[in-house]
């Protein structure tokens, strides 16, 4: 098969690593089926981006799963926990932030692993980031590497040996403004994206939850405004 004609499932939040993400995907060729999730989360907002950044890059499908991590509960993201706000860097940087929702990317990636059988897709993107990040224990390489290697062990296709699952994390060790970057030389518009824990009623970002925090520093790193606020 060639390279063109491989497909990849790409996860899709709306945010900016998520979406440049994407950008690499089909920059590389791949025929894009991008999976979004409405699970309980403050961000509603984020969802009506992905649809937008979806259609902008003409993928092939996208799928918006609903589940409730409201159930569970256990962050500030699903549950009735206030969203830090105004944290310094080194705040931000120590300890994992009550943001953190109980094993999300486990099961993101598990709805996309199933997708990905029966597609028959070998390849799953992820934008996870282990260094400008929050501290989430599943943003780390040595968790994607654990999840690849469960992926290939639990498929009919790959025990059969039809398929070999490869869980592409292409942003893990760059830093947000090398992040920003990339996906502007791939054409990214910013201002579609949307990265906010805790968005006001109208949509526009807090501007101090952690989140917001890391993606300005990022733009200021690059001399620029972040579009969430130029308009």
């Amino acid at each position: 098969m060639s390279k063109s004609e491989k497909k990849a499932v790409v996860l899709l939040s709306g945010g900016i690593d998520s979406t440049t993400t994407l950008a690499i995907a089909k920059k590389e060729g791949y025929r894009l089926y991008a999976m979004s999730f409405r699970y309980g989360q403050r961000n509603r907002f984020e969802l009506d981006a992905a649809k937008r950044i979806a259609k902008l890059f003409e993928v092939k499908r996208h799928l918006i799963i609903d589940i409730d991590l409201r159930l569970i509960g256990g962050s500030a993201l699903t549950d009735n926990i206030d969203v830090p706000k105004g944290r310094t860097d080194q705040e931000i940087e120590s300890g994992i932030p009550v943001t953190y929702v109980p094993a999300r990317n486990t099961i993101f990636l598990s709805f996309a692993l199933g997708w990905a059988e029966v597609l028959r897709a070998e390849d799953i993107f992820i934008g996870v980031n282990s260094i400008d990040y929050s501290g989430y224990p599943d943003c780390r390489e040595e968790y994607i590497r654990a999840f690849e290697k469960m992926a290939n062990l639990a498929l009919k296709e790959t025990v059969e040996r039809r398929m070999k699952i490869r869980i592409r994390t292409p942003l893990i060790k760059m830093r947000k403004s090398e992040i920003i970057k990339k996906g502007l030389e791939l054409g990214v518009d910013y201002s579609m994206t949307i990265s906010c824990y805790d968005p006001l009623p109208d949509g526009r970002p807090c501007g101090l939850c952690d989140s917001c925090i890391l993606r300005k520093k990022a733009f200021q790193e690059l001399n620029m405004v972040d579009p969430a606020y130029s308009g």
